[in-house]
């Protein structure tokens, strides 16, 4: 059974992009905009290293369903990454093999589920 509703799996299928916010080493956050979980150089990127260090993790993937009306879309997924060997070269041509998973621990979703422009879903996770 899926952590993420089935509005939820469509959204995540339907983007590209993403914001990353590692936990610094002093519990700071610092975001970083990626693709969701891979790329060329990946292992030498500072993400990698971070993640080594702590995997403590959130990323945000946000977009605009319409402008008129406002009908802002966002997803944040707050866990743990775990750096498996393989599976980057899956994403594109000359994507690295090492890719994140990460383990959702808090998932917070607003504009996804429901017709409401601003509803929201907000729950913890195991």
């Amino acid at each position: 059974m899926s952590v993420f509703t089935p509005a939820e799996i469509t959204y995540l299928q339907s983007q590209r992009l993403a914001v990353w916010l590692p936990v610094g080493r002093v519990a700071s956050r610092t975001s970083c905009p990626c693709r969701f979980v891979g790329g060329h150089g990946f292992a030498q990127r500072k993400k990698y290293r971070d993640v080594q260090r702590n995997p403590r993790v959130a990323i945000v993937i946000d977009d605009l369903a319409t402008v008129d009306p406002w009908r802002p879309r966002m997803i944040e997924i707050r866990g743990l990454a775990d750096i498996l060997p393989t599976g980057g070269e899956a994403i594109g041509p000359g994507f690295d093999p090492p890719i994140f998973r990460i383990r959702p621990r808090r998932i917070v979703s607003i504009g996804i589920d429901g017709d409401e422009p601003f509803s929201s879903n907000a729950r913890s996770v195991s």
